[in-house]
């Protein structure tokens, strides 16, 4: 499959099946955001409920924060958001579309290097002569590129003025390093120690795009952990290698990802060392998490600017200003990641269903295959056919919906009955779902494209031995049970 129809599936498959929608779309949409469907909400619920559980509940050295989004404008001016946090921008003269002035050039290492240089007449220059406006094909059309800060504006209270100016934040960070004193000064926190936050940033990117990567409202999951000055770099390393395996563990293939250490040159400003975990999207490798060493640079910044001691006191009454590792990552982008990487298409057989006069007493329903549900292999002499069944194979603890309870026969009131009673007793320890509408065979292949681990169906016979068939999403395969392991099943499986 292509990498451009691969991702074209994908998000026809979000849409389709409740996960992510175009955001305002009766109204045509609204620049490049996304709003989280049924499945999609829980989908990222679970990737921000399980980085909180390994970042902060797990942990005896690292404390929480949920900081506001809109802050006072001199935390931007200390941290240098309102004089570094820009992108070079030229504008066609003819259409009026704008376009970042680094991502026009070619991969020639002549173009690559010219477009390092911002903010200088010479780049729109250059692409101007013998190039074409992307949007409208206008030649000779680029502008003077200009720097273009990337904060979103707005104002407090009920006139405009620059006196009341304020910024939707476009990091989580920063609402961490200006608590930092609260939070010394009311917990018993030691060096090292970290303190970590999930929340929404906004950044009016100039080229947002490849669906939810790179948005113009999205949330981080942030660490900055706080340590000694001697220990940065060897603190450094052991979150880089934590932040990576952490992806690793929640199931995205190893070979799809890596770790890329930026270039001494490349660092911005603030940071002495930087590395991203990066993976391999269908649009190509793309940052998942920074890892970065910032120093004391944002302690030092906002010490100096608002004027208040923010050293770190030890025990001997040493006195010092703490560096900084963090870990930096985006939700949206992971979540993003875990749905690419768990979308698989395969093709299975599908054997018609028998006329209901030639099945056995008591297996009045097929499953996939032209099978009952729990038998594990079709019927003799059934002529097969091959379709295409597509799956999201989430790790467990990312699935949306964990099981879903299904009764072979919507039109038997005992086993809607015994379905209903399953599903009710689970529903208050996990997300399942009852699904009664359509053939088993249709059943099943709704619950693969939301990533459903199990499968849980009741028939004839689970009202004569109380037992049900588990079918497990991966494989296919199907197992009979007890249904009063059902419960301790999942609690096994989902680990």
């Amino acid at each position: 499959m292509k990498e451009n129809d691969l991702m074209k599936d994908i998000v026809a498959l979000c849409k389709r099946r409740g996960i992510i929608y175009p955001s305002s779309e009766i109204y045509g949409g609204f620049a490049n955001t996304w709003d989280y469907g049924p499945y999609g909400v829980l989908l990222k619920n679970n990737v921000k409920k399980i980085w909180w559980e390994d970042m902060v509940q797990k942990r005896s050295d690292i404390v929480g924060l949920d900081s506001a989004i809109l802050m006072n404008p001199k935390v931007w001016e200390a941290s240098g958001h309102l004089t570094e946090f820009t992108d070079p921008l030229v504008e066609c003269k003819k259409c009026h579309k704008r376009f970042k002035s680094d991502s026009l050039a070619s991969n020639s290492n002549e173009d690559v290097e010219f477009s390092k240089k911002l903010n200088i007449p010479e780049l729109a220059a250059r692409y101007s002569v013998g190039k074409q406006c992307p949007e409208c094909k206008a030649s000779n059309w680029a502008t003077e590129s200009k720097q273009f800060n990337l904060m979103f504006e707005t104002h407090i209270g009920s006139t405009e003025s620059k006196d009341n100016i304020t910024y939707l934040r476009p990091e989580t960070a920063q609402g961490i390093f200006v608590n930092f004193k609260n939070v010394l000064d009311s917990t018993r926190v030691k060096l090292p120690f970290g303190i970590a936050q999930i929340g929404k940033a906004f950044r009016n990117e100039i080229t947002p795009g490849n669906f939810t990567f790179r948005t113009l409202e999205f949330e981080q999951f942030e660490l900055e952990y706080f340590c000694y000055p001697k220990d940065a770099d060897a603190d450094f390393t052991k979150w880089r290698e934590a932040r990576f395996n952490w992806y690793v563990g929640l199931g995205i293939n190893k070979d799809k990802l890596r770790l890329t250490d930026h270039p001494k040159a490349d660092l911005a400003h603030y940071a002495k060392a930087v590395s991203d975990v990066e993976y391999e999207f269908p649009f190509g490798w793309a940052e998942l998490e920074g890892i970065a060493n910032r120093g004391d640079y944002d302690l030092a910044q906002h010490q100096k600017v608002s004027g208040q001691n923010l050293e770190y006191a030890d025990e001997d009454n040493n006195r010092i200003l703490p560096y900084v590792i963090e870990p930096s990552g985006g939700v949206d982008r992971a979540t993003l990641a875990f749905l690419v990487d768990a979308y698989s298409e395969e093709q299975v057989n599908k054997t018609p269903l028998l006329p209901r006069a030639c099945l056995p007493v008591g297996r009045e329903g097929l499953g996939e295959e032209g099978v009952t549900p729990h038998l594990t292999s079709p019927y003799q002499g059934e002529e097969k056919r091959s379709e295409t069944r597509t799956v999201l194979r989430f790790h467990p603890k990312l699935a949306p919906i964990k099981a879903a309870i299904l009764p072979l026969v919507k039109k038997d009131p005992e086993l809607v009955n015994m379905a209903q009673e399953i599903y009710a007793e689970l529903k208050s320890s996990f997300f399942v779902e009852y699904d009664e509408d359509g053939t088993v065979g249709k059943r099943y292949r709704r619950q693969d494209e939301i990533g459903t681990p199990f499968c849980i169906t009741i028939d004839s016979d689970s009202l004569t031995n109380k037992t049900v068939t588990i079918r497990h999403r991966d494989s296919m395969a199907q197992d009979r049970i007890n249904a009063a392991e059902i419960k301790e099943f999942l609690q096994e499986k989902l680990q």
